[in-house]
C-alpha cells in the first residue's frame, strides 16, 4: 500500500513515524528516569533516618537499661517522628523503641543476619496510603541492631501521576508536531529533486547545451545531477552528429544531383548528334555511380549505428579473400601507374571474420591508397601471422597524413586537404573503422606527410583443420557452426 504512494507522502509518513516513535520513547524513558530518581531519593531519605538512629545509640551510655534507652529514644523521637514509622530492635529481639504507627503495622520479624548491608525495602498498603519500609542493619559498640523506618509514598505517587497526565496531554501535540515536521523535512529533502525536475523540463532539442546545477556537496543529489549532465552531453553529441550527418549528406547529394540536372537540361536544350549524347550519358553514368556509392555508404553507416548491420563470423582463407578483393584493383592500380604487390607470410592463413565485411574494409583501404598515391609509387597489401593473430595492413608511398589528423580521418565526411585529391564523400574510413570494431579489432594508422600511410587491423587466426574444402574461402553452414564454436574463443 505504501509503495503505491507518492515519494513525498512516503517520506512524510517515514519522518512522522520516526519523530513519533522518538517522542514516545523519550516520554517512556523520562517517566522511567523520574520513577527511578524518586525511588533513589526515598531510599536515601530512609537510610539517613537509620544512620540518625545509629548516631543516637552512639551517644547513649553502654550501661543503660532497656527502659532507660526507651525513654531516651522517646525524648528524641516522640516530638520529632510522632506519627511516623520507626522501630529499633536489638539483635536478641528486645525493642528499644517503636512508634505508634509502626506498632499498628505488625511487620514480619526480620533476622538481622539475613539482611544485606544496604538493607531491604518493602511496600505496605494501609488503606488509601502506600508505605515504603526500609529494614536496615546497624552496629554500635559491637552490638547489632535492626532499624525499620518507613515513609509514605503518597507525595511520590501524586508526582508520578501528575507527570503521566502531563505526558498524555502532551502526546497529541507531539504527534501533530511530528506530522508537521515530517512534511517539512520531506519538502526540504525533495527540494533539490524538484529543482532538477524544473531545470530538466526547460531542456529540449534546441537548447541541449544547458546543464543541470551540481551541488558542491558530494551526495546522491550531486551524483544524480552529474549523471544527468553526462547523459545530456551524450544526447547533445548525438543530436549534433545527426544534424552534421544530415547536412553533410544533403550537401554531398546536392552536388551530383545538380550536375545531373544541368547535364540533362543542356542535352535537352537542342538536338545533338549521337557522339554528343554518348558523352553526356557517359558523364551521367559516372555521376550515378558516384551517387550509388555514396548512398550505399550512407545506408551502411545508418544500419551500423542502428545495430541492423550484422557481422557473421566464420573461418576465412586469406588467399582466396585477397584474390577476390584485389582482382579488380590490380587493373585500377595499373591505370594509376602504381606498383601493386601482395605479401602473405604463410600460404594457408585462415582467420575468423565476415567475408564480405573484410572484403569491403580492404576495398576501402585500397581505394584510398590508389587515390592518394602519386604515379610511379607503390602499394602493398600484407598479412603477417603472430601469436594466434593475423595482422593485415595496406601500405602506400603516397602523400601521407599529418599526425594531427589521424583521429579525424575516421570521422564521417572528413577529408584532408593537404594538396592531394579531395574527391569522395569522406565516409569510407568511418565505415572501415566500424567493420574492424565489429571484428573485435581497431583500425590503426601510421602516416606522415610525404612518407606514405599504413592502415592495419588484427584478426584472430583460425585452425586450418576447420576448413574442409581447400578451394572454398568460406565454409558451409554446418561447418560455420562448428568453426564458430571452436574458434570464437579467440575473439574474447
Amino acid at each position: 500500500m505504501i509503495g503505491h504512494l507518492p515519494i513525498r507522502m512516503r517520506l512524510t509518513l517515514w519522518y512522522f513515524a520516526m519523530f513519533a516513535s522518538a517522542a514516545t520513547l523519550l516520554c517512556g524513558v523520562s517517566l522511567w528516569m523520574l520513577q527511578r530518581s524518586v525511588d533513589v531519593t526515598e531510599y536515601h531519605d530512609l537510610q539517613e533516618r537509620a544512620q540518625d538512629v545509629r548516631a543516637v545509640l552512639g551517644h547513649l551510655g553502654p550501661d543503660l537499661t532497656l527502659d532507660q534507652i526507651n525513654k531516651e529514644f522517646s525524648l528524641v523521637y516522640e516530638w520529632k517522628d510522632d506519627g511516623k514509622f520507626l522501630q529499633v530492635q536489638e539483635e536478641n529481639g528486645d525493642w528499644l523503641y517503636r512508634s505508634k504507627r509502626m506498632i499498628a503495622q505488625k511487620l514480619e520479624t526480620q533476622v538481622i543476619s539475613d539482611l544485606p548491608k544496604e538493607g531491604r525495602t518493602s511496600d505496605l498498603n494501609t488503606g488509601s496510603h502506600r508505605i515504603r519500609i526500609l529494614s536496615y542493619p546497624i552496629e554500635v559498640r559491637g552490638k547489632r541492631y535492626l532499624v525499620q523506618t518507613g515513609i509514605s509514598l503518597q507525595k511520590s505517587a501524586a508526582l508520578l501521576t501528575n507527570f503521566r497526565v502531563r505526558l498524555l496531554l502532551l502526546m497529541p501535540m507531539v504527534i501533530v508536531l511530528a506530522g508537521i515536521g515530517g512534511h517539512l523535512m520531506s519538502r526540504k529533502a525533495l527540494r533539490p529533486i524538484a529543482i532538477l525536475a524544473t531545470e530538466t523540463r526547460r531542456i529540449n532539442e534546441r537548447n541541449l547545451d544547458i546543464r543541470l546545477p551540481v551541488s558542491p556537496v558530494k551526495d546522491e543529489i550531486s551524483d544524480l545531477s552529474q549523471t544527468l549532465n553526462e547523459m545530456l552531453e551524450r544526447i547533445d553529441k548525438a543530436f549534433v552528429s545527426v544534424r552534421t550527418f544530415t547536412g553533410n549528406a544533403s550537401h554531398e547529394l546536392r552536388t551530383p544531383v545538380s550536375l545531373l540536372r544541368t547535364e540533362i537540361e543542356v542535352a535537352l536544350y537542342r538536338p545533338r548528334d549521337p557522339d554528343e549524347y554518348r558523352a553526356i550519358l557517359r558523364r551521367l553514368h559516372e555521376e550515378t555511380v558516384h551517387m550509388t556509392c555514396l548512398v550505399e555508404n550512407l545506408l551502411s553507416l545508418a544500419r551500423a549505428e542502428a545495430g541492423a548491420e550484422m557481422v557473421a563470423l566464420a573461418p576465412i582463407r586469406l588467399g582466396a579473400l585477397f584474390r577476390e578483393t584485389t582482382g579488380a584493383w590490380k587493373t585500377a592500380m595499373a591505370l594509376a601507374k602504381l606498383t601493386f604487390s601482395i605479401e602473405v607470410q604463410e600460404s594457408d592463413l585462415i582467420v575468423m571474420g565476415d567475408f564480405q565485411g573484410i572484403k569491403r574494409l580492404l576495398s576501402i583501404l585500397l581505394e584510398n591508397a590508389c587515390k592518394y598515391t602519386p604515379p610511379g609509387k607503390w602499394v602493398i597489401l600484407r598479412a603477417t601471422a603472430a601469436n594466434g593473430h593475423v595482422d593485415i595492413s595496406v601500405h602506400d608511398s603516397g602523400i601521407g597524413i599529418d599526425p594531427a589528423f589521424h583521429d579525424k580521418v575516421f570521422e564521417r565526411f572528413f577529408r584532408v586537404e593537404n594538396g592531394g585529391s579531395t574527391s569522395g564523400a569522406g565516409l569510407g574510413l568511418a565505415l572501415a573503422k566500424w567493420i574492424a570494431q565489429r571484428h573485435g579489432s581497431q583500425l590503426l594508422i601510421e602516416s606522415f606527410p610525404g612518407q606514405g600511410s599504413c592502415f592495419s587491423f588484427r584478426l584472430t587466426r583460425a585452425d586450418s583443420a576447420l576448413v574442409a574444402n581447400p578451394d572454398m574461402s568460406v565454409l558451409n553452414d554446418s561447418e560455420i557452426q562448428l568453426s564458430v564454436m571452436e574458434g570464437i574463443r579467440g575473439l574474447d
